[in-house]
């Protein structure tokens, strides 16, 4: 068990995400006590401030410097010096102590971070934002390495990542601009490591038909309330979208294309995720419209990993699947893969990118497993106990040389909690393939107004400051409350514009 007592609660979630980087699947609890007395094994953080009347606050509203002293117990016994620093303001105070803690575990567990003390989901937002202020590469360099304690490696991922982004979103408007997302919640099956808004087909297919309906009112909402702004993407995601028959993707496609002035778009990205739901005739469907990208995602080559996980296809299927796209012309495909699935190994993981490289798609977006706390790898954790989920710097490295060998770059990149091997989640592409959505969702430069059970929008204002309304995720209520969802947009954009 860790034990952390903490007089700065602004710095709670961050001493929790450092423990949680450096000692995964081990029980964290804040309590309220300076003195503890741990039991065997456990590790126990106090964090004290001095020269400060409130003890919440991090900083006296005259900047008047203050110190931090940081102690770190094990098995009751104080493990070197107690860490100390002078503290100036805000942000000061979060980087050195997570600084001084980082320093602290890595004496203690004798190993590094790739990442350093960046434990948040968009480690590539730093470096884009230092450049878009006028800094140099030197200096985002200095900043990553010497502030965040990032790897070499990392930091410089993150600068190319950044300078790609840069020049990949020049062409949109931010101001006048914005993009569309819409869920379709249903799957052929769940997978254990989901955790996304998807209900069975098999199970809840009488609902499409009127899941359809709210949507169609949602679109025409927004048609509406966005008629004097540029729609930049489009991406219809899930949940699985080819779950749906050819009659509702043309009922639903057709809805999008004569609802929305289409003359401003640069990407319509379609997620034919699972193989098993993909058939000629949707893809014709598809084909029909100014649809410009697709995914089919496998996940892996190995068919029993395929079964241990829920995905009810097979290898063979998606082979079939994707030589089938390519018939009917799609010439911008993305893969998915997941990097750490449960009792995979790293030959497993060269043997799909070997597989995946006699396809040739034109993307490849490589995940780190991330065990969510509502996947079924973690509500039925008896069912896959034992079996080890490993992924490594070397694992994401063969990733990457796969990717270089296709002719892709890498051109977003986000972290999760609880992600294998503390590593990250990154996009590939050949020059031009790039998912510009992909970019948006995660540096949030655009408002993305999001349609369907559990989507959530963006406003993001002109000041830079974002807010978000959610709809409902279960399919039940959504349909019975669709129109509350729109009042929820329709109050979000009308703070919006009170904001200009």
């Amino acid at each position: 068990m860790i034990y952390f007592y903490l007089e700065c609660d602004a710095l709670d979630n961050d001493i929790r995400s450092l423990f949680m980087a450096f000692y995964p699947g081990r029980a964290i609890k804040r309590i309220e006590t300076k003195e503890y007395a741990c039991a065997e094994g456990d590790l126990f953080l106090r964090v004290c401030m001095s020269d400060c009347a409130e003890t919440q606050c991090l900083a006296n509203e005259d900047n008047t410097k203050k110190k931090m002293t940081m102690e770190l117990v094990q098995d009751g016994t104080l493990l070197d010096d107690a860490c100390e620093c002078e503290l100036s303001d805000r942000k000061d105070t979060k980087t050195k102590a997570k600084c001084m803690l980082y320093c602290l575990l890595s004496k203690l567990t004798k190993k590094e971070l790739p990442w350093g003390t960046l434990t948040g989901i968009r480690p590539t937002k730093i470096a884009r934002t230092m450049l878009m202020e006028g800094a140099s590469d030197e200096e985002c360099i200095d900043y990553m390495k010497n502030q965040m304690l990032c790897g070499e490696e990392k930091t410089m991922l993150s600068l190319d990542i950044a300078k790609r982004e840069i020049k990949l979103l020049d062409c949109l408007d931010y101001k006048d601009g914005y993009s569309l997302y819409v869920g379709i919640a249903f799957c052929p099956t769940t997978c254990a490591y989901c955790s996304f808004t998807s209900y069975p087909v098999s199970r809840f297919g009488d609902r499409v038909d009127a899941y359809l309906d709210s949507i169609e009112k949602e679109i025409e909402y927004v048609a509406e309330a966005f008629k004097d702004k540029k729609l930049n993407t489009i991406y219809i995601g899930g949940g699985t979208p080819t779950t749906l028959e050819p009659d509702q993707l043309e009922r639903l496609l057709s809805k999008i294309e004569n609802s929305f002035n289409l003359s401003f778009l640069q990407e319509w990205t379609v997620e034919a995720g699972r193989p098993d739901s993909i058939t000629r005739e949707k893809l014709k469907t598809i084909k029909c419209h100014p649809v410009t990208r697709i995914s089919i995602n496998p996940q892996t080559m190995k068919d029993e990993t395929l079964e241990l996980i829920g995905r009810r296809h097979t290898v063979l299927q998606v082979k079939d699947a994707f030589l089938l796209a390519r018939e009917e012309g799609f010439d911008n495909i993305n893969m998915d893969i997941i990097v750490g699935l449960p009792q995979e190994t790293k030959e497993d993981v060269e043997n799909t990118l070997e597989e995946i490289k006699k396809l040739g798609p034109d993307n490849l977006t490589v995940h780190s497993l991330a065990i969510k706390r509502a996947a079924r790898l973690n509500t039925q954790k008896e069912e896959y106990a034992g079996m080890k989920s490993v992924n490594s710097e070397s694992t994401m490295e063969l990733t990457q040389d796969a990717a270089e060998e296709m002719g892709m770059k890498p051109y977003y990149l986000y972290r999760q909690k609880n992600m294998t091997g503390n590593m990250e989640n990154v996009g590939y592409a050949k020059p031009g393939k790039e998912g510009i959505y992909n970019i948006l969702i995660m540096e949030e430069m655009q408002t993305i107004v999001a349609l369907g059970a559990g989507a959530i929008t963006k406003a993001v204002y002109p000041n830079g400051r974002i807010e978000r309304c959610e709809n409902v995720k279960d399919i039940k209520t959504y349909l019975e409350k669709t129109d509350e969802m729109i009042e929820r947009k329709k109050r979000l954009f009308a703070d919006e514009k009170r904001s200009d």
